[in-house]
């Protein structure tokens, strides 16, 4: 297939190099369109699930910042699957070569389908394609173990993308362009209770951001003014967040998975989740002693 063809059918940008197609007879590999990576629901897809595993690995001290990048060596897979299901896998630490690398990856892989249930066949992901840093495999791999092991992990519905497929046949590469659908159309009715408010939030009604800003720093003041301390930006003025966060996990105060970085960044949405955890819980308690007061009243 000739370059110009590639640019035309991947709708490449004119200083991309376009990738080279090399395919035995019978074999085909999917392209994302350029267009599907720069969707706000993929991009979202991405982060919910960096933000998650991150989350899930904290207490290792590691940190995805790449989906493609730093997922394929196995490396990440291997910790993952030991945090959700307390395998243990006969396996190097850290494999410094490629051959070590892709035989560690296919003992996870292997080790994954048997928790999932899943046939090799059936999965949307293989060795080559992890190892190879295919974005979309990866993120079949992801959202599958997110519904098994975390089904309630707000993740984005309908999430779906346009690819090209390049098939090698005897008369040379053929092409068909369709539609991939990452995760579900529609979630259930507890899927949506677990939906991030605060992604909805500044979605769709940015406007109430600030009033909410200032309800929670009126709570925060009001615990924190016995210490002499006072929060007059929450977007500045909590950043001493290592500890925290161990601490908020081991006592079960978050709601949703968060990233210490994005804390430390500056991230509103963030910020407020951690907060809305702490306030949430403070008011079921306080609820619960009212309760108990007026009952003996």
């Amino acid at each position: 297939m000739e370059s110009e063809c590639i640019y035309n059918l991947l709708q490449l940008p004119a200083n991309m190099e376009p990738p080279v197609v090399e395919l035995a007879q019978g074999e085909k590999k999917k392209y994302l369109q350029p267009d599907s990576r720069n969707n706000p629901e993929f991009k979202e897809l991405q982060k919910a699930l960096m933000e998650w595993i991150n989350s899930s690995l904290f207490r290792e001290h590691i940190v995805v910042q790449n989906l493609e990048e730093d997922l394929f060596d196995g490396l990440v897979l291997h910790h993952l699957l030991q945090k959700l299901t307390s395998v243990t896998l006969d396996v190097e630490e850290i494999a410094l070569t490629a051959s070590n690398q892709k035989r560690k990856l296919a003992v996870v892989l292997e080790a994954l389908h048997q928790h999932l249930q899943l046939e090799e066949s059936a999965a949307k992901w293989n060795v080559e394609s992890i190892f190879n840093k295919d974005l979309l495999a990866t993120l079949h791999l992801l959202v599958a173990m997110a519904k098994h092991f975390q089904p309630d992990l707000p993740l984005p519905a309908n999430v779906q993308v346009e690819v090209v497929t390049i098939k090698s046949t005897k008369n040379g590469l053929k092409s068909e362009k369709s539609v991939e659908q990452i995760t579900d159309c529609n979630m259930d009715s507890d899927q949506q209770s677990k939906v991030d408010i605060f992604d909805e939030l500044f979605k769709l009604a940015p406007e109430k951001v600030n009033a909410v800003k200032e309800a929670i720093i009126k709570f925060v003041n009001k615990k924190m003014e016995r210490l002499g301390l006072s929060v007059q930006n929450i977007d500045t003025q909590l950043h001493n967040v290592n500890l925290a966060m161990e601490l908020l996990k081991d006592g079960d105060l978050l709601n949703y998975p968060v990233n210490p970085e994005d804390i430390t960044s500056g991230d509103p949405k963030a910020t407020l989740r951690v907060l809305y955890g702490l306030f949430s819980k403070y008011k079921m308690s306080e609820d619960s002693k009212e309760t108990k007061t007026e009952a003996g009243n």
